[in-house]
């Protein structure tokens, strides 16, 4: 664990952002074997052999994360925020949705799958 990321997690403001963000990195940090973790743009990056994985954010109502090399993603209709890449998609997390930790396991598997 990267000690500036956890920094970033512990300095949230909002308590259930916090609680969040530490579940969601745990998530990542059980599902890609040696992924790699760094504050890069004041937001913490993950990265497996050197390329993006997905990066972690924050906002007043939610906390996001965008999941890079999605191409291939399939998720329930809502569930990515629109885009007009297929390459990145963000899924916003407030405090009123649940986590299913194990469907996010399975979409940041298979961003890194080919990494």
């Amino acid at each position: 664990m990267n000690l500036e990321v956890t920094t970033y997690i512990d300095n949230l403001s909002q308590d259930w952002q916090a609680d969040l963000c530490r579940r969601i990195r745990q998530i990542i940090l059980d599902s890609i074997p040696d992924v790699a973790e760094r504050i890069q743009y004041g937001k913490p990056h993950f990265l497996k052999n050197g390329h993006y994985v997905c990066v972690l954010g924050t906002a007043k109502a939610w906390v996001s994360l965008t999941i890079f090399n999605a191409q291939a993603l399939k998720a329930p209709d809502g569930y990515f925020e629109p885009s007009d890449t297929t390459a990145r998609k963000t899924a916003k997390f407030r405090q009123d949705r649940p986590l299913e930790d194990a469907f996010l396991a399975g979409l940041v598997q298979q961003a890194a799958s080919n990494l």
